[in-house]
């Protein structure tokens, strides 16, 4: 099996609209971290203040086979055509541990999709 790790920054109001979309074009499940960013424009401030948006990272670890159509799935549903809504991009990934108990579904996945 290989994997890659999709990661996406976005508003915390569509986390949840996001990592359920993902989920429904293949994901398998996500881990959210608090995050906060800045883009090309400046940060709003307020009496002096720096406000900055608080973001989510979302990351998800995924197939290979699975990733374009969870990052399709994830930029329609996060309007990522639109400025500052968020981004998403992938990361190969070299070695895993930890999936030992969902290895053999996904085997039964692929074999399943086979025959």
């Amino acid at each position: 099996m290989r994997f890659k790790l999709i990661l996406s920054s976005v508003k915390t109001d569509i986390t949840d609209h996001i990592v359920n979309t993902a989920k429904k074009a293949g994901a398998t499940g996500a881990t959210i971290i608090p995050a906060r960013g800045t883009g090309i424009n400046e940060a709003k401030t307020f009496f002096g203040l720096t406000l900055e948006a608080q973001t989510d990272i979302i990351l998800l670890l995924v197939e290979e086979h699975c990733v374009t159509k969870i990052l399709d799935s994830i930029k329609e549903a996060g309007n990522f055509k639109k400025p500052g809504t968020g981004i998403a991009f992938v990361i190969p990934v070299e070695h895993v541990v930890g999936l030992e108990s969902q290895m053999e579904i996904f085997k039964e996945e692929v074999r399943d999709s086979y025959f």
